[in-house]
């Protein structure tokens, strides 16, 4: 049995995180069928709401990143997960009062995710600092083996709540969710480091040093350059995914959560596998042939009702599998290159960048299905996902089998591109 199956106070953040993720692919699924079946959304306004739960990366991503630094990541945590309770807690209590409306849905999921991106960007600065930089890479396939565990059975149980209870109680479980995350966390009892201290005068100074950490090192910047050219295109068919399988496709709720569920099957699969493919052909190479499974985004488009359950299962399925094996390799390696103090600023750096761009693409995606058609909207998304494993090609890790090793060894990377 792997080392951190004993380790006590990273079951604890596992367990917390297993329990949220599982509330979150029920709520995510939820919210697009409440906002369809229950407000009559139409594909703009199915963009808006898809945009408002990533703006903030874009808004307060960059200063997050900058705060988490100067204070301990556990209590952001735990604030985070109390906010996402009571922001959440408040669509059944409005839904049973009959005063629910889209705007509501929009504030509570801009709200939710300004907590998550302070949540998010203290998860992953906490983690160092709780194992070991050799159970790294362990540590990120097990949260994610679960995480993708819960994007496999979440949509489907989703579904059926959907069905039995109706969509805004389904809501209700992930707003719960959040208070076992919190009561996860706050029973860690290994004791977090002190803060570094302020190296700046100012937040803007902090910030900068963050994003010239990530911009200046070539891996790191191609990184996140295909995974934003990802996430752009990618979030231009999510926006209007839901629309498309319930008003064109005219699939049910239950066959909804089926089909997200193999997606998620795909991601398990995938997080179960990261770091043998990489064993097998090296962490970069891994890298490269887990974005590239985004070909499978070119089925949905051509889905029909006879056909969609089975082509967009498979698309979710590949480009699930393919991103988290990209995803494992990748964040391990950020953790390792980054030195403790700038963990907060480079992984909130990154989360701007890579998150930032899916709001905005979500919207656009959302104005061409008014102005053309879903298809339409679909058909782009689709192309522009396959260009983006193009930036890590021209980069260094074009041509290498692995990530470097240490943070001196991407110094020695870092010299070389400026030389």
């Amino acid at each position: 049995m792997s080392s951190l199956w004993h380790h006590r106070d990273f079951r604890f953040l596992w367990a917390g995180e297993t329990v949220s993720e599982f509330g979150s692919m029920i709520s995510g699924v939820a919210l697009g069928l409440l906002a369809v079946n229950t407000l009559h959304a139409s594909p703009l306004d199915t963009s808006i709401l898809a945009a408002a739960g990533t703006a903030s990366f874009l808004l307060v991503g960059l200063p997050a990143g900058a705060w988490v630094d100067r204070m301990r990541r556990r209590p952001v945590m735990i604030i985070s997960d109390l906010g996402r309770l009571i922001a959440l807690g408040s669509i059944p209590i409005a839904f049973a009062l009959g005063v629910l409306t889209l705007l509501q849905l929009y504030i509570v999921v801009f709200i939710a995710g300004t907590f998550t991106v302070f949540f998010d960007v203290a998860y992953q600065s906490y983690l160092p600092s709780l194992v070991e930089a050799d159970a790294l890479v362990e540590g990120n396939s097990k949260l994610s083996s679960t995480s993708t565990l819960a994007q496999v059975a979440g949509p489907a149980i989703a579904g059926g709540l959907v069905q039995t209870i109706g969509a805004a109680a389904a809501v209700l479980i992930d707003a719960v969710s959040f208070a076992f995350s919190a009561v996860s966390i706050v029973s860690i009892r290994a004791k977090e480091p002190e803060p570094a201290p302020r190296t700046h005068p100012n937040l803007r100074s902090e910030i900068a040093e963050g994003l010239n950490f990530l911009w200046r090192q070539p891996i790191l910047r191609a990184v996140a350059l295909t995974t934003s050219t990802s996430n752009f295109f990618g979030s231009m068919m999510y926006a209007v995914e839901i629309f498309f399988l319930v008003r064109i496709l005219h699939i049910h709720a239950g066959v909804i959560g089926i089909i997200f569920s193999v997606g998620g099957l795909g991601g398990f699969l995938g997080s179960l596998s990261a770091a043998h493919i990489a064993k097998r052909v090296g962490s970069a190479r891994a890298t490269i042939l887990g974005i590239t499974a985004c070909f499978g985004g070119f089925v949905v488009p051509i889905s029909t009702h006879a056909t969609g359950p089975y082509l967009m299962a498979f698309a979710g399925f590949s480009m699930g599998f393919g991103s988290v094996v990209y995803n494992v390799n990748q964040v391990s390696f950020r953790q390792r290159l980054c030195p403790p103090e700038l963990l907060g600023r480079m992984n909130a750096s990154m989360r701007f960048l890579v998150w930032g761009v899916m709001p905005l693409g979500g919207l656009i995606g959302g104005a061409i299905s008014q102005i053309f058609s879903v298809r339409t909207s679909l058909w782009v998304g689709a192309i522009g996902m396959n260009f983006a494993v193009i930036w890590l090609l021209a980069s260094p890790l074009g041509k290498m089998r692995d990530f470097p090793d240490t943070p001196a060894h991407g110094e020695e990377l870092l010299t070389k591109n400026e030389g």
